[in-house]
């Protein structure tokens, strides 16, 4: 199934190289973007050169990745002058992790390209940093440095450069590049990273931005019952909790107010959620629960009282919820 060995590769791309740079370097969702295009081509590439894409969908097992990648090396041996499956043979190893080996083979392509295509610069640059624990070394810095010669736009030269400039304390250069970088028209969400980091480099204030409203997934107006607001002091405080009933713990989304702001309605959205990845606005049902606890303690407890509600955003975002029941 042809569509399977896409997602699996790509899947696999991303876990390996795309994510732990998410987490260390600057300019995150362009890293995204330029991964993700990256990795794409090699999936479909590697595929139509060792696969069988005239096979209808279904007609056969998914291939085996690591066989295909073993496959292509053995025949690279015997026809080493193939550049084509030595770039694709780089990227193939760069979506299992093998970061020295896809050095490796992009270095072969290289030196059968003379060092004059600036895209395969650039991607034995990125498994050069990659295989030295997304640190530039000097040696990868020098080969984006030859393929921005070599193409002064290149969008992802610029950006490695970039950075490179700014390790080596020159911070006039890297704002340049990511200039250069900005006139390639990237998303505005990378814009906006860009733009922040460049102002930073040159020292200047950062560029204003227009805060984001954060979007309600369901407002619930929350009230209290007679018998619950005699029994409960009013410095008590109130836990609105969205959780899924399949898997109570961790809690979905939490907020709080205080007794004495009763009755008020609450908007609970992904800002509130507990656990990044896991947000609000992907669960289709879920149950919001409002806790007045004695003692401050989000657990309950007993004296303390409460209500819930199955909450269905598709069908309504706007539920009424009261605290009416006494914890046993």
């Amino acid at each position: 199934m042809l569509w399977v060995l896409f997602v699996v590769m790509s899947l696999v791309a991303i876990a390996f190289v795309v994510w732990p740079l998410l987490k260390d370097l600057p300019g995150q969702t362009l890293l995204v973007g330029l991964s993700i295009v990256l990795i794409t081509g090699s999936a479909a590439g590697l595929y139509n050169a060792l696969g069988s894409p005239d096979v209808a969908s279904g007609a056969s097992q998914p291939p085996d990745v690591t066989r295909m990648i073993a496959s292509l090396a053995e025949r690279l041996q015997r026809q080493p002058d193939d550049v084509d499956g030595w770039i694709m043979l780089g990227r193939s190893y760069m979506t299992l992790g093998d970061y020295s080996e896809a050095a490796r083979a992009y270095d072969r392509a290289v030196e059968l390209e003379s060092a004059q295509n600036a895209q395969t610069l650039v991607a034995l640059g990125v498994a050069l940093v990659e295989g030295n624990e997304r640190q530039i070394s000097p040696r990868a810095a020098s080969v984006f440095e030859n393929a921005l010669a070599l193409e002064p736009n290149n969008p992802e030269a610029l950006f490695w450069g970039g950075i490179s400039a700014f390790n080596t304390g020159n911070s006039s250069l890297a704002a340049d590049r990511w200039e250069l970088l900005l006139g390639t028209n990237p998303p505005e969400q990378v814009r906006g990273v860009l733009q922040a980091r460049i102002a930073e480099w040159r020292g200047e204030p950062l560029p204003a931005t227009t805060p984001v409203a954060p979007v309600a997934v369901v407002t619930a107006d929350v009230s209290l019952s007679a018998d619950a607001k005699a029994a409960l002091p009013m410095e008590a405080t109130i836990f609105i909790i969205a959780r899924d009933p399949a898997q109570p713990s961790p809690p979905i989304a939490v907020t709080r107010r205080l007794l004495s702001e009763l009755p008020f309605a609450v908007e609970l959205g992904d800002q509130e959620s507990m656990t990044p990845g896991r947000n609000l606005s992907g669960f289709a049902e879920f149950e919001m629960i409002a806790r007045a606890s004695v003692s401050g303690n989000p657990a309950a407890q007993t004296g303390d009282w409460s209500g819930s509600i199955i909450v269905r955003p598709a069908e309504s975002k706007q539920v009424a919820l009261s605290i009416s029941e006494q914890v046993q």
